[in-house]
């Protein structure tokens, strides 16, 4: 079963990677690289108050619904708090385990293709954004905005069908698939630091996670909002104060880790086997998987806020592209780089970037990356 479904996930990859790039570069093109022309404007739209105005839902499509009004939902949610529920979704254990294992495979080349397919999903995810927001609807009974790509394939391509494969679709991903992946990682990391593996230890964190979900998550979406905008932030700027915590204390290899990089990904070097292709391949497959640009998952939160214009909550969710992988993804990738990892060999998760903190900083740092990915991976199965 594993080598069957390897195989289909290779062929599956050869090409979806290629429409991906080509969406990104095409959005890219249209929007006269939307991604880093407007990049100073994203800070101030992230921090903008919820809008209290309806006049989005007054033009296109939401018009000739009849959803005119004069005042936002009361339970309508700020730009910042739909930034880190999506936040929540893509920062997690794609951003700890999923750099990991693209290093293994792919050698330190592929780090620097993460980095390439997040400023182009900037532009994928910055249109998937704003459709959402263009296109949302009210939600009367819950008394705030809902949205995403069901919404605007319904509404704006008039495709329901392509609307309803799409939600079946993306609830069996992400709230079975994805979301045993975030938990399994919890299981490995904790078992790593108290050194344990057993059946009993499994059930009980699966059981856990799943009480401390249902908690939040029946609250609605404020609930999930306010659990969000503060756990994601504060555990997202600790790992990013370890991983700075190691970067000053190895300073003088930072050149060549990042000589390591570029060299790894243009081929100017080869890694103990990694070729440019295989660092090309997994840099973007685990890019993907950790930014989420163009799975069609983060607009679901972009589709909820009450901006005041379409365009800022795409600008909001490019930001958020970029905090994933430029900035978290990065932090992982040098933690593990600067500890000397061998390429190539058996892939490794969490338990690496484990590891290579451990090896760092003494062995606390295992204990504290467990904690940190516990809150990450907790998070994405409430974003989820």
């Amino acid at each position: 079963m594993t080598d069957f479904i390897t195989s289909l996930n290779d062929s599956y990859w050869g090409v979806v990677v290629w429409i991906l790039v080509a969406a990104g570069v095409y959005f890219g093109i249209r929007t006269i690289v939307v991604q880093i022309r407007l990049l100073p404007h994203m800070f101030g739209a992230v921090t903008e108050p919820p809008s209290q105005d309806d006049d989005v839902l007054a033009q296109g499509a939401a018009a000739h619904a009849g959803e005119k009004g004069t005042k936002a939902p009361d339970k309508s949610i700020s730009p910042f708090k739909a930034f880190t529920i999506s936040a929540a979704s893509r920062v997690g254990t794609g951003n700890v385990a999923g750099v990991a294992v693209a290093i293994t495979l792919g050698g330190p080349g592929a780090v620097f293709w993460m980095w390439m397919i997040a400023i182009l999903g900037g532009a994928t995810a910055f249109i998937e954004a704003t459709l959402a927001q263009l296109y949302k609807t009210r939600d009367y009974a819950a008394n705030a905005y809902r949205g995403g790509p069901a919404y605007y394939m319904t509404r704006g391509l008039n495709a329901k069908w392509l609307a309803v494969i799409f939600g079946v679709v993306i609830t069996i991903t992400f709230g079975f698939i994805n979301n045993a992946l975030q938990t399994n990682s919890i299981v490995s990391s904790v078992a790593t630091s108290v050194d344990s593996d057993t059946t009993t230890m499994k059930v009980v964190i699966g059981v856990a996670v799943a009480l401390l979900t249902a908690m939040i998550v029946f609250g609605g979406v404020q609930r999930i909002a306010s659990f969000t905008q503060i756990f994601v932030p504060f555990m997202a700027i600790a790992y990013i104060l370890l991983g700075l915590l190691v970067i000053g204390m190895n300073i003088s290899e930072i050149p060549a880790v990042i000589g390591d990089i570029i060299g790894g990904a243009l081929g100017f070097k080869e890694f103990a086997g990694a070729t440019v292709g295989a660092a090309f391949m997994n840099g973007m497959r685990r890019g993907l998987f950790s930014n989420e640009a163009g799975q069609g998952s983060a607009p679901n939160a972009a589709g909820t806020a009450a901006a005041s214009h379409p365009c800022k909550q795409g600008l909001v969710q490019t930001l958020g592209v970029y905090f994933d992988t430029l900035i978290v993804c990065s932090v992982t990738a040098f933690i593990i780089l600067l500890s000397n990892p061998t390429f190539g060999t058996d892939v490794e998760g969490a338990k690496l970037t484990q590891d290579s903190m451990a090896a760092q900083v003494g062995d606390w740092g295992t204990h504290a990356v467990t904690l940190i990915l516990f809150f990450l991976a907790f998070s994405s199965v409430i974003g989820n």
